[in-house]
């Protein structure tokens, strides 16, 4: 089982393993295994280390600096050019970042949006930021009540709800209801809890003409509670409305 170490733990084990290897490199040297390192000259601290020796000839001593100089930072540049990923795992460490191993429960949510039929670009918003944290689900679109289901890990999850219910402004569209009066869109988060698996695989919207075949399609993917859920929600307010 792999031990996990805090961040002072990681910050001390780092310096041991540094002290360790730089006392290590001065036993070599006392030992004459390896020549000592070149002075760190800069011109700020020529005067300082060189002392006699740069007075006796600057100019040479500073072309000398300089050269150092000049060599320790192609060194520099060519470590980081070597460390630097290509865009291909650049990509792959981007995903790794989003992605959440869900193998011990899947994190899932519940929405119920009052309409979402014609708002072209809410409806990207919302698909376009399932997809890119990689999440599951389904987004089924039924008059006065469109129901977003989406799965995902705790992280994925804090994020889509924050787009759902503090970025979008929904209530900007003003919508009709069952009476034909307009009233300001709405989004409210029905349900939120564990599976043990995925139910849903890419994010899609599901239009439907009929309330029951609304519910045979999350019955057939065994999730008819999320729609019996939301759906009942939706009435209860119309209720209220009227």
């Amino acid at each position: 089982m792999p031990v996990f170490l805090t961040k002072k733990e990681q910050k001390k084990l780092r310096r041991q393993n540094r002290r360790e290897a730089w006392k290590e490199e001065q036993e070599k040297i006392r030992l004459g295994l390896s020549a000592p390192p070149e002075p760190k000259l800069r011109i700020s601290n020529l005067m300082r280390v060189l002392g006699t020796e740069a007075v006796q000839d600057p100019t040479k001593i500073e072309s000398h600096v300089r050269e150092q100089m000049a060599k320790r930072q192609k060194a520099h540049e060519e470590a980081n050019a070597a460390r630097k990923l290509t865009v291909e795992q650049k990509r792959e460490k981007k995903i790794r970042k989003i992605k959440e191993d869900t193998s011990l429960g899947v994190h899932v949510a519940v929405y119920r949006v009052k309409d979402l039929h014609d708002n072209l670009s809410k409806k990207f918003k919302v698909e376009t930021n399932a997809k890119q944290l990689h999440m599951t689900g389904a987004i089924a679109l039924f008059r006065d009540c469109c129901v977003v289901v989406i799965e995902g890990g705790p992280k994925q999850q804090k994020k889509f709800k924050r787009l759902m219910l503090n970025r979008i402004k929904w209530e900007e569209d003003m919508v009709k209801n069952a009476d034909g009066n307009e009233v300001p869109n709405k989004c409210c988060l029905v349900w939120e809890g564990t599976s043990q698996r995925r139910h849903f695989g890419e994010v899609k919207f599901k239009n439907f003409p009929m309330e029951k075949m609304a519910r045979e399609f999350f019955q057939k993917h065994l999730v008819e509670q999320y729609w019996d859920l939301a759906y009942s929600g939706a009435v209860l307010e119309a209720s209220e409305d009227t």
